[in-house]
């Protein structure tokens, strides 16, 4: 039997190693080392004058200098320290609240999950950076204010997602034999039920946290997240739009965003085939 377990792993691990997974986690790496140590990939400050305002590239400036002199390749690698513990915050916080709200609606139903789904529905109307940008304006500008915002945005997606895997795993013969025998009905779902849900949430996880990455920096963008001189990807592009044909100002955050979005969707395409294979075929 374990034989038997140990081939059809082997038979699987394919996926894990592809090109894309490989690519992606390699991009993702480099971005965290970059989150982690800033320093060890430019010795300039990024907000600190680094030499003569609006210079080209050059060996000595890989990408250029902004308009106040600061180096552009500086404050793109500490964008990374902004955008991705920002993203991260946002993805875990509205799994957790798109789970408990996703999981009691499908388990539950009545009247607290249709409120609880119409709720839903009334959020997911409304296109992602329209809803962004109010709660962000409401709140004021500010990382903070724009990660709240973007929370708001994201848990009813997983709430959706959750609460169709409750209602297909709720069903199963063991479920109603946890019912038959007396058990509760927190117990039955955080043992029973969501232990099979987090597949399909790990997945999407991965790859929200790139489009978080992405709706920060547009709400950055238009002033709505992380306020001057805060070296955030979405703020250097907005500063690079000023100063349009000085295109080395938005061309490093521009490429971040880029290649940390691909990477996380790279990854996000691996894990869904190991753990579903037909979805390959």
């Amino acid at each position: 039997m374990a034989t038997v377990q140990t081939q059809a792993m082997r038979g699987r691990l394919p996926s894990w190693v592809s090109p894309s997974f490989l690519i992606g986690g390699a991009v993702v790496l480099f971005w965290l080392f970059a989150t982690l140590f800033p320093h060890w990939l430019s010795g300039f400050s990024p907000l600190d004058l680094a030499g003569r305002r609006l210079q080209p590239p050059s060996p000595d400036h890989l990408l250029g200098t902004d308009a106040l002199g600061r180096d552009v390749f500086a404050r793109t690698v500490h964008g990374a320290r902004q955008s991705l513990p920002i993203a991260v915050v946002v993805v875990i916080s509205a799994v957790l609240i798109g789970t408990a709200a996703g999981a009691i609606a499908g388990y539950k139903g009545g009247f607290v999950g249709a409120a609880i789904m119409r709720l839903v529905d009334i959020t997911l109307s409304f296109p992602a950076i329209l809803l962004a940008m109010a709660v962000a304006a409401s709140l004021g500008p500010g990382l903070g204010n724009a990660a709240i915002a973007m929370v708001v945005v994201w848990w009813p997606i997983y709430a959706r997602l959750v609460r169709a895997q409750v209602l297909e795993v709720r069903e199963r013969e063991h479920v109603e034999a946890a019912v038959a025998a007396g058990a509760g009905d927190f117990r039955i779902l955080t043992k029973h039920i969501l232990p099979l849900c987090w597949t399909p949430i790990l997945i999407s996880a991965t790859m929200d946290l790139g489009q978080v990455i992405l709706l920060g920096a547009s709400l950055s963008f238009i002033g709505l997240g992380a306020r001057p001189p805060t070296p955030e990807w979405g703020a250097m592009i907005s500063d690079g739009t000023v100063y349009f044909y000085n295109w080395w100002i938005a061309f490093g955050p521009g490429m971040a965003i880029l290649t940390i979005v691909l990477g996380f969707n790279f990854i996000g395409d691996g894990l869904r085939d190991y753990f579903d294979p037909r979805s390959s075929k």
